[in-house]
């Protein structure tokens, strides 16, 4: 059994961890952010606040926002995928740095990446709006009607992000998956939840997705709900997908 120590190197935080290349993975976590949180959000606010049709009462509209966030994750894994590993989200980057597929440093400077790309995605979707259409700028709710407790809304959340990183250990993180077909798996995954999650609580799966349109909107109704779901959801699927499936080869029982 190894020794757990914590140093400099365990935690990725030497010059080696913190390379250009590292930057260039952070930058590119920041820009896909911004534009994920621009699409998604911008669907909800063109649905809701420009077309006046709430995805709890038309189809038409939840199919929309499905489709904007399904369609958005997938083509910004694939651009980011070869550059940052395409996490593009906070509760990837916490269940990769739980499971030991990424350092700790390089984790943080993903998700303050996440987060800061998230707020000025929000905040160039506001500069182009006007003040009557944009409402919460497409910020995440708990659905009261539907819901039968906060609680709920939280497990909500749990299970729906489980599917999400579920699929991103299986297709992308763990190398005999299919990684060229990745950025359409985690897509429809995305996409699934959506038309689940949407009437209930906004389907988030995303802290930096609720997080951006939170802080500039001002609107933090439920905020919580958002960071505890998606990160315990996401670092149980990371960690029984870890542990069950991608175990290292010599800890395997030999095949009979």
């Amino acid at each position: 059994m190894h020794q757990f120590e914590l140093s400099a190197e365990s935690l990725g935080l030497t010059a080696d961890d913190l390379n250009q290349r590292t930057w260039r993975a952070v930058l590119a976590e920041f820009i896909a952010t911004l534009l994920f949180v621009f699409v998604g959000a911008g669907a909800v606010v063109g649905v809701v606040g420009v077309l006046g049709r709430p995805p709890t009462e038309d189809i038409g509209a939840l199919v929309a926002i499905a489709l904007a966030h399904g369609l958005a994750i997938a083509v910004l894994v694939a651009a980011t995928a070869r550059i940052s590993g395409g996490h593009i989200n906070p509760a990837v980057t916490f269940a990769a740095v739980i499971t030991g597929r990424m350092k700790a440093g390089p984790g943080v400077l993903y998700i303050a990446a996440q987060l800061a790309g998230a707020v000025v995605g929000a905040l160039m979707l506001k500069m182009v709006l006007v003040s009557s259409v944009e409402g919460n700028l497409g910020a995440h709710a708990l659905n009261d009607s539907a819901l039968s407790s906060d609680l709920a809304g939280v497990l909500v959340e749990i299970i729906l992000t489980f599917v999400l990183v579920f699929t991103v250990f299986a297709v992308a993180i763990d190398p005999r998956g299919p990684a060229n077909l990745a950025p359409i798996a985690i897509g429809l995954a995305v996409l699934i939840d959506h038309f689940v999650g949407v009437p209930l609580t906004g389907a988030s799966m995303n802290p930096a997705r609720s997080f951006g349109p939170a802080l500039v909107a001002n609107s933090w109704a439920d905020h919580w709900v958002y960071w505890i779901g998606p990160l315990t959801g996401g670092g149980l699927a990371g960690l029984i997908y870890y542990f069950v499936y991608l175990m290292p080869a010599e800890e395997e029982p030999a095949p009979s």
